[in-house]
Parts: structure tokens; C-alpha cells; sequence
């Protein structure tokens, strides 16, 4: 079994006005996806899915963290990631999360930025130009606020009922005019001691 990958595409946002206010410094947005043919389509319900797991998501990550590292110019410019997949309306949501939730995907990414948090994620089953959702967060910091983002696009033409969607998301800067404070300054305003982890 091959990856028979139809497409991919990347694609670039940059935010330069926001709430009517020019942005300090334009805020850069990314997505690369590839459009696959879904491996488990047309063979019933497969029991072990490891297999082509272990064919496909190795080669998803690598292709796509090459498209987000082209388009952010490094690695150690990316601020926020994510991921997401839709599997079309043949496919089970678990062929998208077994693309999308293991290491074999996650970690070229992962190393690549130079990640310490998880990578947020989105899985979804759709039809042709379903909408793709990329959660983003901080790459090393899961409680800072202003960099939480999604990314929100879609593809004409795929799913189709026997693909799979498989795409990741990055960010160069937070929101633009951010002003929610973050995770640490409700801890505080509650009460909680952060100098204890224990505690939070």
C-alpha cells in the first residue's frame, strides 16, 4: 500500500488591520494540506489500522512540516501549531484521527519548531469544501492566550468521499491588539499559588 497523495497546497494569511487598528507587526498565518486517498477506503471495517498508519503518517508529517518551514522561513519562527484532518463521507472520523494522532506525524513537527505543548488538533468528517479548522496554540506555552487561533479554510474539491484532508497550521505572532491577559493571571486573581504546581 502506497500514499497516493492527489495534492497539496499551502497557503498564507497575514493580518495587517484588526478591530479597525493597524497591527504593530502583521500577524502571519499558514496551512499546508495534503488531499489522500483514504488507505482504508473500500475494505469494510478494518480491525488494525497500524499498518498503514505507520506507511502514511511518517511520510503526512515530514511532507507537510517541510511546507510550514518554506513558508515561515524556520522553524524557530513558528509561535503556535496545530492539526487537523477531515476524512471524507465513506471513511470512519477514526481513518482521520489515525493519521493525525500519532508520533509518526506529530513528532517531525514537534522537532522541527522546537515544541515543548501538544499539538492542538481538529478531526472532522465532510464532504467536498467542508470547512478545515486548525486549532493553534503556543508552541511551549499551553497558557498564553493571545495565541489562541484557528485557522479556517476549505478546499473545493476534496474531500472527496474517499479521501482524507491531512493538514497542519502555524502562526507567526499572536492576535493582533491582544488584551485578555493569560491563563496565569486568572490562576493569580483566584488565589492559586503558581510558584507550586501542585497547587494549579
Amino acid at each position: 500500500m502506497s500514499v497516493a497523495i492527489r495534492k497539496t497546497l499551502l497557503l498564507t494569511e497575514t493580518v495587517l488591520i484588526e478591530g479597525g487598528r493597524p497591527a504593530a507587526v502583521p500577524q502571519r498565518l499558514f496551512t499546508a494540506a495534503a488531499v489522500l486517498k483514504n488507505p482504508w477506503a473500500g475494505l469494510g471495517f478494518v480491525e488494525d489500522l497500524k499498518p498503514a498508519i505507520q506507511e502514511a503518517a511518517p511520510v503526512l508529517g515530514n511532507l507537510l512540516t517541510g511546507m510550514i518551514l518554506e513558508a515561515a522561513g524556520s522553524g524557530e519562527a513558528v509561535e503556535a501549531y496545530g492539526k487537523a484532518a477531515i476524512v471524507g463521507l465513506d471513511g470512519e472520523i477514526e481513518h482521520a484521527s489515525a493519521l493525525i494522532h500519532t508520533l509518526h506525524f506529530g513528532n517531525p513537527y514537534r522537532s522541527a519548531v522546537g515544541a515543548k505543548s501538544y499539538l492542538s488538533f481538529c478531526n472532522t468528517r465532510g464532504p467536498a469544501n467542508a470547512p478545515l479548522m486548525i486549532p493553534l496554540m503556543d508552541k511551549n506555552d499551553g497558557g498564553r492566550r493571545s495565541h489562541y487561533l484557528t485557522i479556517q479554510t476549505s478546499i473545493p474539491d476534496a474531500p472527496a468521499a474517499d479521501e482524507i484532508v491531512v493538514a497542519l497550521g502555524a502562526a507567526i505572532g499572536g492576535r493582533p491588539h491582544h488584551r485578555i491577559g493569560d491563563r496565569y493571571q486568572d490562576l493569580k486573581d483566584l488565589g492559586h499559588d503558581l510558584a507550586n504546581p501542585a497547587a494549579v
